[in-house]
C-alpha cells in the first residue's frame, strides 16, 4: 500500500486516481511501479493541475520528466513533480547506505573513467555519493576528479577528510604519494593502506560510496570483498575476447566471496566517425552483452568510443555533468539501473530474512 506521509486535499477519487496511476508506471528503473519504493510527501491539487512530491528509495531523479508526462496524461492535468532520494537502507559502514566495487579483470578498459562518470551520475540523480580510490599502484581519481596536486588535510591526527569536487567526496592515496613515487609495497601493506583510507576518511552520510578498485583479482580485491560489506560489484569491460576472458575471472571471483554483481558496463563498444557517421566495432561486438547474458547479469550500459569522454576526463571533468549529451544519458540510466538493483536486492533479503524468521 502507498504511504502517504501528507495528503493536503479531500478528493478522495482524484486521491486513488493519483495512486492508481503511481502503481501502473513502468520503466526499467521502476519494474514493478511506484508503490512499493516510493513515498508521497507532498500532494497538493490546484484547479488547473497538482504539485507532488515523491520520496524514492534510491537515486531516480532522472526520471522525472518520464514519471511526470505519465501522470500528466493519466490524470489529464498538469503536473508539477519534483523526486527526492531518500534511502532507508541502514548503513553498512559507518554512516554508509551502499558500497559499490568498480572492477575490471584487467587495465586498460575504462575502469576508473567509468567510476568516475557513474558516481558523478548518482550525484545527478540526487544521492549524496562518495568517491574511493582504491587503485594504490595506479590512483587516477586525482586527476580525473580535478584535483592533481591537491594536498590532504586532517580532521585530526586519526581522520583525513575527503575532497570535495563536483558535489562528490572523494579521497586517494595519490593524495598522499607524489606522482613520480612508485607504490613499491606487498600486497598486505597495499591492503592495510586502503583499509585506513576507508575507515579514517570522515566521509560523513554517504547514499553511495563508489570504489574503484585495481585491475585483476589480487590482494587488494580480496580484502575489499572480504572485509569490507559492499553492496555489490559492477564489472567494466571492453567487447574484446582478451578483456571478456578477465572479466570472467572476475566474476567469478566475486561470486567466490558472495559479492552480488549488480551490473556490467561495456566500454569502447563501438567507434562512430566523426565525419562519415559510420560504425567501427573496434574491439568486437557485443562480447559485454554476451558475457553478461551468460552470467544473467544486467548490462548497464554499452559506452561508445569518443573523443569527448577523453577529453573530458584529462580536464579533470566528468561527461556526465554534459546533461546534453548522449553519452551522459547513457551514464544516467546505468546510474538509475544499478540503484534500482541495489534497492531491489535489498528488499528480497529482508523478505527472507522475515520469512526465516517466521519459520
Amino acid at each position: 500500500m502507498f504511504a502517504l506521509k501528507s495528503l493536503f486535499n479531500r478528493d478522495k477519487k482524484r486521491n486513488q486516481q493519483l495512486l492508481d496511476s503511481l502503481e501502473r508506471y513502468r520503466s526499467m528503473a521502476f519494474p514493478v511501479g511506484l508503490s512499493q519504493c516510493a513515498t508521497i510527501s507532498v500532494s497538493q491539487w490546484q484547479k488547473d493541475g497538482l504539485t507532488l512530491t515523491l520520496e524514492t528509495e534510491f537515486a531516480a531523479s532522472g526520471e522525472t520528466a518520464a514519471i511526470r508526462e505519465f501522470l500528466s496524461k493519466q490524470l489529464a492535468c498538469e503536473i508539477n513533480l519534483t523526486l527526492v532520494c531518500r534511502i532507508q537502507t541502514a548503513p553498512r559502514f559507518a554512516a554508509i547506505k551502499h558500497i559499490i566495487l568498480v572492477a575490471s579483470g584487467k587495465g586498460g578498459v575504462g575502469k576508473s573513467t567509468t567510476a568516475v562518470n557513474i558516481a558523478a551520475a548518482l550525484q545527478l540523480e540526487g544521492a549524496q555519493v562518495g568517491i574511493l580510490d582504491a587503485d594504490i599502484y595506479g590512483p587516477s581519481i586525482p586527476m580525473l576528479m580535478g584535483l592533481e596536486g591537491a594536498q590532504p588535510q586532517a580532521k585530526d591526527e586519526h581522520t583525513l577528510l575527503p575532497f570535495i569536487a563536483h558535489g562528490i567526496k572523494t579521497q586517494s592515496i595519490g593524495f598522499l604519494v607524489p606522482n613520480e613515487q612508485a607504490m613499491v609495497w606487498r600486497g598486505p601493506m597495499a591492503s592495510q593502506a586502503l583499509n585506513q583510507l576507508l575507515s579514517e576518511t570522515d566521509w560523513g552520510e554517504l547514499d553511495y560510496l563508489v570504489v574503484d578498485m585495481p585491475p585483476g583479482t589480487g590482494d587488494i580485491q580480496l580484502t575489499m570483498s572480504q572485509k569490507v560489506p559492499a553492496s555489490g560489484a559492477l564489472i567494466v569491460t571492453t567487447p574484446q575476447d582478451l578483456a571478456l576472458a578477465d572479466a570472467q575471472k572476475g566474476i567469478a571471483m566475486f561470486e567466490k566471496v558472495k559479492v552480488p554483481i549488480i551490473g556490467m558496463i561495456e566500454n569502447m563498444s563501438a567507434f562512430v566517425c566523426g565525419h562519415c557517421g559510420q560504425t567501427s566495432h573496434v574491439f568486437g561486438h557485443d562480447g559485454g552483452k554476451e558475457l553478461a547474458h551468460r552470467y544473467g547479469v544486467p548490462l548497464l550500459a554499452q559506452i561508445p568510443l569518443q573523443l569527448a569522454i577523453r577529453e573530458a576526463s584529462e580536464e579533470g571533468k566528468s561527461i556526465s555533468f554534459e546533461k546534453n549529451s548522449a553519452i551522459s544519458q547513457q551514464y544516467a540510466q546505468a546510474a538509475r539501473l544499478m540503484a534500482s538493483q541495489l534497492y531491489y536486492q535489498d528488499a528480497t533479503q529482508s523478505q527472507l530474512e522475515i520469512i526465516i524468521t517466521d519459520d
